[in-house]
Order: C-alpha cells, then structure tokens, then sequence
C-alpha cells in the first residue's frame, strides 16, 4: 500500500462479518476505485477505473 492509499478511507460491506470471511474494502480514490483483502490491510492493493467498479457492480 502507498502513501495515497493509505489516506483513503475504506469501506467494508455489512454482509460482512468478524468471523474472517471472504471480505473485500473498496476506496474511492480520484478517478480510480482501490480493492483489498480486509485480512491482509497491508497487502496488495487493486486499482480499477471508476467506469470498471460500476460495470462489475452492475453485474453482481
């Protein structure tokens, strides 16, 4: 994680829970939506356009 993300603030899904799950964090940067692993905070990071984020959403 980069400077930039760890300024972001990050947003877990409430069908989320503590019992580590299969849980991602979704960021919304300038242009750019930033994906992680909510176990692994420090771990990589993935960077999608805005138009990306919104096509996968659209279809899940």
């Amino acid at each position: 994680m980069n400077a930039i993300e760890s300024e972001l603030t990050w947003f877990k899904s409430s069908y989320s829970d503590t019992e580590g799950g299969q849980c991602v964090e979704v960021a919304a940067g300038a242009g750019t939506v930033h994906i992680r692993d909510s176990k692994a905070v420090a771990g990589p990071v993935v960077r999608v356009s805005r138009e990306a984020w919104a096509g996968f959403v659209e279809e899940a």
